[in-house]
């Protein structure tokens, strides 16, 4: 696949072959979240955004897995590092009793495993005096050992604070944060204590102009919940603030500089300890390694994966517990391969200036839609290369998604009637147009 010229090429979804192995996997899968019956041939060509399927189908992939794949498929800026390595088994380090490396130092590592890639977490974390790391398989396991260590950090609190759109996973204490769909909910138990508040609604807002609910009567609803005479939650109890530097599932909302300004302010005034979920807007996605990065937010938690292949929990050794066995994992130690591409993707990204192409291929998007005033699209928000096009109605976002997929796109809904692009981070300015294209034919057929 030449990918400077590669389009997609879509004859019938899903063709003969693929419905053949949808019918397969739905066979014992549980039902989840499946979207489309699209199925990766992963022996035929495919680079950067595009990929074959097994009914010779080529597809343009502006979802790069939900993010979990932030240089595309087959990229030579990964592929070409990793064919140096000889892969062992196992690949995964059992219990916190092993330790693994390679021939080398760790000044000058032959692989660059588990703790290759916490050393470099804490590198870019630096300006937030982060300096600990503890690996998880997930998501949502970053953030349950994040809650955890806020919870030991805190001297018996038991107050939680989130936002209301919300999403940090689909474990039981993950789930008790969300904020954002119903379904993930219903039934379940929740870890008690947890207060929301409303997410910014609106990326230029002031305290003035606010018209969310959070600035309200000349101060915000969280400093009325925390206010030691008038509020309802003594701000003493809370053991952690967490949020979403920009919402993913929610909606790919974006906060004004004002919202994040007075959750900097509250947190400092009462020193609550600040968790950022990174883990959809984090590795580059948004044009700065963490979208933290954008605001006056200073985290005192970082939870990450996708893109980083891995999950990460990172944060101060005075926010971990220092008591051995409180916090740990049969697969904590590390996954060598994840840890290598999360490793070597952090390398692409510093190597290939992949921060700035984010920003600009964003915006160019951005100005594509712009020139096209297309009717039915209420906004185009983004940063980096974390997009979203929301339109005029929930019916339409389904069916602009339909439409897209039968030209070759893939893209994914998030929010209520919202669409969300996350391109390859070294996306180009051919491959953006095109993408962009392919989107505004779909809205105009759908």
């Amino acid at each position: 696949m030449d990918r400077e010229t590669a389009r997609p090429q879509v004859r019938e979804l899903p063709g003969k072959r693929a419905q053949k192995w949808v019918s397969y996997h739905q066979q014992t899968a549980a039902p989840s979240t499946y979207v489309y019956d699209f199925v990766w041939d992963i022996t035929a060509d495919a680079e950067g955004p595009f990929c074959t399927d097994v009914d010779g189908n080529v597809l343009m992939d502006f979802t790069s897995h939900v993010g979990a794949a932030p240089l595309g498929y087959n990229n030579p800026k990964l592929m070409e590092k990793l064919e140096r390595f000889d892969l062992v088994d196992p690949m995964k380090i059992a219990g916190q009793d092993f330790y693994v490396a390679g021939a080398g130092t760790p000044d000058d590592p032959q692989i660059p495993g588990p703790a290759v890639l916490m050393d470099r977490l804490t590198d870019i974390t630096a300006h937030y005096d982060m300096d600990t790391v503890f690996l998880s398989n997930s998501g949502a396991e970053a953030v349950e050992n994040a809650i955890k260590i806020c919870y030991d950090n805190s001297d018996g609190a038991k107050y939680g604070l989130t936002f209301q759109g919300a999403f940090h996973g689909r474990t039981l204490g993950a789930l008790s944060l969300n904020r954002s769909k119903e379904v993930y909910r219903r039934h379940y138990p929740e870890i008690a204590g947890i207060h929301d508040a409303p997410f910014c609604a609106d990326r230029t807002c002031t305290p003035d102009s606010c018209d969310c609910g959070f600035f309200v009567e000349n101060t915000s609803t969280l400093r009325k919940r925390l206010h030691p005479k008038k509020g309802h939650i003594n701000p003493e109890e809370v053991a952690y603030l967490i949020m979403e530097p920009v919402q993913g599932e929610g909606g790919y909302n974006i906060p004004s500089d004002a919202f994040m300004q007075e959750i900097a302010d509250v947190c400092a005034e009462y020193n609550i300890t600040l968790i950022a979920d990174e883990i959809q807007s984090g590795i580059g996605r948004t044009g700065k390694l963490w979208a933290s990065d954008h605001y006056p937010i200073t985290p005192d938690v970082i939870t990450c994966a996708k893109g980083l292949r891995v999950g990460a929990t990172v944060s101060r050794s005075d926010v971990f517990p220092a008591e051995k066995g409180r916090i740990s994992s049969t697969w904590g130690a590390g996954d060598i391969l994840g840890a290598m591409q999360g490793t070597l993707t952090l390398d692409a990204i510093e190597q290939y200036d992949l921060l700035s192409n984010a920003t600009a291929r964003g915006e160019q998007l951005k100005e594509q839609f712009a020139d096209a005033e297309n009717e039915k699209v209420v906004d185009v928000r983004g940063l980096g290369l974390m997009l979203a096009v929301e339109l005029d109605s929930r019916e339409r976002r389904d069916a602009v998604i339909n439409e897209a997929l039968k030209r070759g796109l893939l893209i994914l809904g998030c929010g209520y009637k919202t669409v969300r692009l996350l391109p390859p981070l070294d996306v180009t300015e051919r491959e953006m147009a095109l993408g962009a294209d392919l989107l505004l034919e779909a809205i105009n057929a759908a």
